[in-house]
């Protein structure tokens, strides 16, 4: 089992991070591989909404999309990791999924499939607001984003009262629900 994990915080060790970090972590006590990708630390041009348009699903842009797109192509399971920003998602993470439209074109337009599997997903954010409607746009793109790539919704983790970085570690609940989340997606 491959389990990639997709950090959208623009901050490495903050609050997503730690919490995609401990579900990687209880994915790897099933006997999965686990990577992780940082978006931040990747190069990706946001969607330019191109007038031209590969049939094959793929994009003009050569930027380091290609390499994350191969990995979720080749991965059995993947967890996306993204604070909630003004009731969405990262920056980061929203750059991510907007890349996918020649993707989203090719699969439901042109009837392509591109990916040969369904894979399984999980969605981990955090909020320091305590209330959970915060999540529902974040929820939705995902959502649509885990459509798009043949990702079957399973599991979401929505942590809330999470402001500063290292907040989640006065939540060792919090922890253990994403080790939770990462075992029960392997299995």
């Amino acid at each position: 089992m491959k389990v990639l994990g997709i950090c959208g915080s623009p901050r490495v060790g903050g609050n997503s991070d730690v919490a995609l970090e401990s579900a990687l972590e209880g994915a790897k006590t099933t006997g999965a591989r686990t990577e992780k990708i940082i978006l931040n630390q990747l190069k990706i041009v946001p969607c330019q909404e191109c007038e031209k348009f590969k049939d094959d699903g793929g994009c003009f842009i050569k930027d380091d999309f290609y390499g994350l797109y191969e990995k979720i192509k080749d991965s059995d399971v993947v967890i996306l990791s993204s604070p909630v920003f003004f009731g969405s998602l990262s920056a980061q993470t929203k750059i991510m999924i907007d890349r996918f439209q020649c993707t989203w074109r090719a699969k439901y337009i042109l009837g392509v499939d591109l990916f040969h599997k369904k894979r399984k997903g999980g969605f981990i954010s955090v909020a320091s607001s305590e209330r959970q409607d915060f999540f529902d746009n974040a929820k939705s793109i995902v959502k649509n984003w885990f459509a798009t790539i043949d990702c079957l919704y399973k599991d979401e983790l929505f942590l809330t009262g999470l402001d500063y970085k290292n907040d989640i570690f006065k939540f060792p609940d919090y922890l253990d629900k994403a080790r939770r989340m990462g075992r029960g997606l392997v299995g």
